[in-house]
């Protein structure tokens, strides 16, 4: 449900096709495989777990889905040295994540959105980023807290 909904805002917003995107955290991949189901063709995945990646190219073999490219990296290090912009950037790290609440600073800090995008952090309950220079606002759906930023105004 949530990841039906987090699509649905998402495709009201953006042109999924025309748009870039980097998952970080990636997990099983499941969100890059929306985006390519949907017609992005610039999609990066950054994930460290050597067992997840397995998965996740294996899988992206089985589906001939050759719009995502997988980098193994340690999100915090990607970060620090990365110089690419993306027009939506969504991270899932988990949740009791230690410096969850550095990302948006890691991401603004960094320029890798391009102008109008959105950054997405997934995150449970107990963190609030409504104080974030740059939040935008908040969707929850059950335990998953869907908070977006971007370099436009406060919005409810």
């Amino acid at each position: 449900m949530a990841k039906e909904a987090l699509f649905t805002i998402l495709e009201n917003h953006f042109d999924l096709e025309e748009s870039s995107v980097l998952d970080l955290f990636s997990g099983t991949g499941s969100i890059s495989y929306e985006f390519a189901s949907r017609g992005t063709q610039q999609i990066m995945l950054v994930e460290n777990d050597p067992r997840q990646l397995r998965f996740i190219r294996n899988t992206l073999r089985e589906l001939e889905m050759t719009e995502v490219e997988v980098v193994r990296a340690n999100v915090f290090a990607f970060l620090r040295h990365a110089s690419l912009s993306f027009d939506i950037i969504f991270a899932d790290p988990p949740y009791a994540l230690k410096d969850i609440e550095t990302l948006p600073d890691m991401i603004f800090g960094n320029s890798f959105l391009a102008p109008g995008g959105w950054f997405i952090l997934e995150h449970s309950r107990k963190q609030d980023f409504s104080h974030h220079s740059h939040f935008l606002f908040l969707k929850k759906y059950g335990q998953v807290h869907f908070s977006f930023f971007g370099q436009a105004e406060k919005r409810s």
